[in-house]
């Protein structure tokens, strides 16, 4: 198994992170996107520098043997703690995605804690259910949506002495 390792997002990340977009501007359209031009460097720069000003959002690089693959972190909607991940394609298919999510709840203390996935994301929804998470919600996609829907999986927490 390679070395996955989750660090906190760094300024050499960034150009990474933006070739990851670029190479799969499917991940734009994304449930959770709400960048209005994504692909655009400079709004996809603002997007970051928010997001890491942010006080409520750990945004974390996932690394494999060192090397950038990818990204994950926690963020605050609408009063519900939920988790992000994503991987770049060259690097899936190894587990590198459910360990660096096995990390990053093992980090994060709220429970229920929730994620929103595209419905047709089937690499995704599994590595959810290998974590624990279940689905709790379905959303159609939208007319206008650049997905094909949305579900929502939560983590719920333990019940000690049951």
């Amino acid at each position: 198994m390679p070395h996955v390792e989750l660090r906190p997002l760094q300024d050499d990340d960034l150009d990474a992170m933006y070739e990851m977009l670029i190479r799969e501007p499917a991940a734009a359209a994304a449930p959770g996107v709400t960048v209005e031009d994504p692909l655009d460097r400079s709004v996809f720069d603002a997007s970051i520098a928010a997001e890491r000003a942010s006080d409520d959002i750990d945004s974390f690089a996932v690394t494999e043997n060192g090397a950038f693959v990818g990204t994950a972190g926690t963020f605050t909607f609408e009063d519900d703690r939920e988790v992000v991940f994503w991987i770049a394609r060259t690097a899936r298919g190894r587990g590198l995605a459910t360990e660096a999510l096995r990390m990053l709840v093992s980090r994060e203390p709220i429970r229920p804690l929730y994620a929103r996935v595209a419905a047709d994301n089937a690499a995704a929804i599994a590595v959810l259910q290998r974590i624990g998470f279940a689905e709790v919600s379905r959303e159609p996609a939208a007319p206008a949506a650049r997905h094909t829907g949305e579900l929502l999986y939560a983590l719920l927490p333990v019940l000690d002495g049951i």
